[in-house]
């Protein structure tokens, strides 16, 4: 008998979970506490972009090979396997993770497992959590020893997360039994047919797996960024040293664009979280080395601000500044710690007259800071800007015709906060440029950023 499979959760990484498990074939349930959503998503609307999203939730809701709930106990008599996809956001009182939904979800599915079955952390947790979840599970629950615990961190990207999910490039199941094992192989076979290779560890380890992974990015994108203030006070270019140093193979290409740093719900959240897990567990190297990539992160976005003030003389007040992006990378509609809404809001709070364009994520905008601005074309943004700032490189933005803007702005200066425009041609079209790390740019290596 085929297994059938819940997913607890259904914010972006639930909903993409259930999705894509239906679209493998699984008979799958979600469940969520907030009706409205639930109800949302049984019409086959999704609450937030993401790529080919919408339409696996409309047709697997048709088949009927994907429904939600509210009920615990409906999920409970339903499923074999138990996804646990519940936020874990930042603490309000401090940089650990917030484990109230986790177990808040745990404690409210417990008396609802009478049988053999298994639950799967997804979420991303401080080490230990899965642990604690096994042991609270076998006191509280009918099945006893019966219903297992597992961690199956995600490896989702925003703007890839259905491509990730039906085709990742690994798969991380943390263990304790060879039944737990089997099952999850069960599941992602069409994964492990195509060659994704399986990752089989301990459950401590799988649940280090994400945020160490998060870390390490995070850390490459803070390392290239205070690279980026040496080459400003060195006269160096950042943009050439992050092509020459990423040619070693030991170190690549990727998220080597120096700029206003990393933002969304997960780089920044995570590095701090592992940061107060590690201080706890007394690894205060981490904690150290953590603290710093956070610290210069921000610091990023501080630096674009003081551009920004270049830009127009010194003094932000009574200025017209045209900020083009929101949301915190493009391909998503996701404003969570956006680099691009910070230096928006640090610049309107300095005096000037903002306006910000966002292809997608104006709406969430306006809710995040309504204090700003917000208006529906790039022409509208920048008519009559003393200053252009590119915060989030859209297509969009990355494609402008420099010449036509020119003519639009009342001041041709932009601040390039993403290394993402090709320089000498906004040059050559009479526009002043600033960019993070790059107080010239050499013809031969100049252009956007690989």
């Amino acid at each position: 008998m085929a297994l059938k499979l819940s997913v607890l959760g259904v914010g972006y990484l639930g909903v993409t979970h259930a999705a894509c498990l239906a679209q493998l074939g699984f008979e799958v349930l979600g469940l969520d506490v907030d009706r409205h959503r639930i109800d949302r998503l049984r019409a086959g609307e999704v609450p937030f972009h993401e790529p080919g999203l919408d339409e696996l939730v409309r047709t697997h809701c048709r088949t009927g090979r994907l429904r939600f709930t509210t009920d615990y106990a409906e999920v409970g008599a339903f499923a074999d396997v138990h996804f646990l996809t519940v936020g874990t956001p930042q603490a309000a009182d401090g940089d650990r993770a917030d484990l109230r939904f986790v177990d808040a979800a745990a404690d409210a599915l417990a008396p609802r497992l009478s049988r053999p079955c298994l639950v799967v952390g997804k979420s991303t947790v401080p080490v230990g959590t899965a642990a604690r979840l096994a042991a609270r599970l076998a006191a509280r629950t009918p099945a006893g020893a019966r219903a297992e615990v597992a961690w199956n961190p995600e490896f989702l990207r925003e703007g890839t997360a259905v491509t990730d999910t039906l085709r990742p490039d690994r798969i991380v199941v943390g263990v304790a039994s060879a039944r737990a094992e089997g099952l999850l192989r069960e599941i992602y076979a069409p994964a492990l047919e195509a060659g994704t290779p399986f990752l089989v560890t301990d459950l401590a380890t799988a649940e280090l797996a994400k945020v160490a992974a998060n870390s390490f990015l995070a850390m490459k994108i803070s390392f290239i960024n205070a690279v980026s203030e040496v080459c400003e006070a060195a006269g160096a270019d950042v943009l050439a040293l992050a092509r020459v140093i990423g040619h070693d193979a030991r170190i690549g290409h990727r998220f080597l664009g120096a700029g206003v740093g990393f933002g969304g719900g997960c780089l920044p959240k995570d590095v701090r979280a592992f940061r107060a897990r590690a201080e706890e567990l007394g690894c205060t190297a981490v904690g150290t080395l953590l603290g710093e990539v956070d610290q210069v992160n921000l610091r990023s976005r501080r630096r674009v601000v003081e551009l920004a003030r270049e830009s127009v003389g010194g003094d932000l007040a009574g200025r017209r500044v045209a900020v083009l992006g929101a949301a915190f990378k493009p391909g998503t509609d996701d404003v969570r710690d956006s680099p691009a809404l910070d230096v928006a809001s640090a610049v309107s709070r300095e005096g000037a007259k903002v306006a910000v364009y966002d292809p997608m994520a104006a709406a969430n905008g306006r809710r995040a800071r309504p204090d700003l601005e917000f208006v529906d074309s790039m022409r509208s943004a920048v008519t009559g800007a003393e200053t252009v700032l590119l915060l989030t490189e859209w297509e969009e933005f990355r494609r402008a015709d420099p010449a036509e803007l020119a003519r639009w702005v009342s001041v041709a200066s932009v601040v390039d906060g993403r290394n993402a425009l090709d320089h000498v041609a906004w040059s050559a079209a009479g526009w002043t440029v600033r960019a993070p790390g790059r107080p010239g740019f050499p013809p031969l290596l100049s252009g956007p950023a690989a």
